[in-house]
């Protein structure tokens, strides 16, 4: 059985939102919705989903900004932006920052639905979950939270770092920021720190993997870092 599309809606009139999860439920999405743009932002980058339906003017944030922030740590993630403006400038400034699609308000449920299927049907798929993680010298095994070399040698990963090489294996050859990394594997809103705690953990699973010259996890400069082997 295929699983259920995820889709957070971040719409602050109660009345279009309830609409639009209604719709969506009976199409068999699973739904979580906000009221506002900081309500929705902490939600988007907090729990995983697989499609974002974001309205444009919103409270305390606006669906603009709420844009940026969600392409800064999930490059990937789907974006819908909903809007009654009628300036073209909005639709085109929302694109420009990484926006999948758009409808204006009003629109009718079965334009909103299709557009949902189609965004979903060209964007990549979530990685599915890593188990083993071949490198050279060795195999992690994230079910057993170790590490295997070829001369029978072990060592032990701590759920974190467990984690961390389980996301940046699943997502191998693209660069991953430090924001996304904690957003992701720590689960904390990433806005406004300047930890080097992604760095050290880092640092201490390149030891465990053996990876003196960072051939296997790679430091991308001014991005973050990328997994280097499938």
């Amino acid at each position: 059985m295929p699983e259920r599309k995820q889709v957070l809606v971040i719409e602050d009139d109660v009345s279009i939102r309830r609409g639009i999860v209604d719709a969506l439920q009976f199409e068999g999405y699973v739904t979580r919705e906000a009221g506002s743009g900081s309500a929705g932002l902490k939600q988007a980058l907090l729990a995983p989903c697989d499609l974002v339906l974001l309205d444009l003017v919103l409270p305390e944030m606006d669906g603009l900004d709420v844009l940026a922030e969600v392409r800064r740590t999930h490059a990937t993630l789907p974006v819908i932006i909903m809007t009654a403006r009628g300036e073209e400038g909005d639709r085109v400034r929302g694109l420009r920052l990484g926006a999948d699609d758009y409808v204006v308000k009003p629109f009718s449920v079965k334009e909103l639905l299709a557009r949902v299927e189609a965004v979903l049907r060209r964007s990549p798929q979530r990685p599915h979950a890593v188990k083993r993680v071949p490198f050279k010298g060795g195999t992690a095994d994230l079910e057993r939270q170790e590490v295997r070399f070829a001369g029978g040698q072990r060592a032990e990963l701590s759920e974190r770092e467990t984690e961390l090489l389980r996301y940046l294996a699943a997502h191998a050859g693209r660069a991953i920021s430090r924001e996304e990394l904690l957003a992701h594997v720590w689960h904390i809103d990433p806005r406004g720190l300047t930890t080097r705690t992604i760095d050290m953990q880092v640092a201490r699973l390149r030891e465990k993997l053996g990876d003196e010259t960072e051939s296997v996890i790679r430091t991308v400069r001014g991005k973050g870092y990328m997994f280097a082997e499938s």
